[in-house]
């Protein structure tokens, strides 16, 4: 359990894309980050668990069950905890406008900053033509996202072998690949856009798995990352400023300073 002087404290968190039921999902890495964070609102942006793939094989670990738990418990706690379904869990939408044990069930919402800029939230899945128009493409394309983070997790285990932290194979072939690439920027415009018709000042979404934060025509854009390549989560400070925050960076900064023996050498220290 986390001490009470580790615990980061915030007005608003939104986490997406943590893809529950998967052997991809970095739901150890979520839990701590739940465990050292409290907020006013917690936003949960889509895809926090992965209907699709735990229809065809039920794999549900105990640190997946932590999570769920953990969030039940911060809205028990007093935490307002939203949640916006995706396509992965799109089976939660029959139950927009609904409250279960605290957590309330929306199809998306808006939230006003502490300095009062008002940002649309969404998963996005809405605005991929593949997700509407074409489900079984979209499905033979998680199938092959599933290999590759098949692949990311042998080429991580090799890279603790040799002392090295955590890196994402297939979130570095996203930003490579042109044709990923695009995509990523066309979803990045129609949701902007649709910030403007709905007339707020920014929008907030996942789905695409790229963190970022960007202003696109006087339109704030963000998107939280995912919780199975880049472990990102986006924060509300006080003061109304937004921070995107990667954990897998604060826990390697925040890990024990190696120190040094008689001979020079490092050593991780007791």
């Amino acid at each position: 359990m986390a001490d009470e002087d580790d615990v980061r404290r915030f007005r608003a968190i939104w986490v997406s894309d943590v893809h529950l039921g998967t052997k991809a999902s970095k739901a150890d890495y979520l839990l701590e980050f739940l465990r050292r964070t409290e907020s006013e609102t917690l936003y949960l942006v889509g895809d926090i668990f992965d209907g699709w793939r735990l229809k065809r094989h039920w794999y549900w670990p105990q640190a997946h069950n932590d999570v769920v738990q953990k969030l039940l418990r911060k809205a028990r706690k007093g935490t307002r905890v939203i949640y916006l379904p995706g396509n992965h869990d799109e089976g939660v939408r029959q139950f927009v406008g609904l409250t279960f044990g605290g957590v309330e069930v929306m199809e998306d919402c808006v939230h006003e900053t502490a300095d009062g800029r008002r940002l649309l939230v969404i998963h996005g899945d809405q605005f991929d033509v593949v997700v509407r128009y074409a489900k079984w493409l979209a499905y033979i394309g998680d199938t092959a996202y599933v290999l590759l983070l098949g692949t990311n997790t042998w080429v991580n285990a090799v890279r603790r072998r040799f002392g090295r932290g955590y890196w994402s194979l297939s979130a570095f072939l996203k930003h490579k690949v042109k044709s990923a690439v695009e995509f990523v920027g066309r979803f990045e415009n129609v949701l902007s856009e649709e910030a403007r018709r709905r007339n707020v000042d920014g929008v907030i979404c996942g789905h695409v798995h790229t963190a970022s934060m960007k202003e696109m025509d006087g339109v704030l854009y963000i998107n939280d990352g995912d919780w199975v390549e880049s472990c990102t989560a986006l924060v509300e400070h006080p003061s109304g400023q937004l921070e995107i925050l990667k954990w897998t960076d604060i826990l390697a900064a925040d890990a024990p300073a190696p120190v040094l023996t008689t001979a020079g050498r490092g050593q991780a220290a007791a």
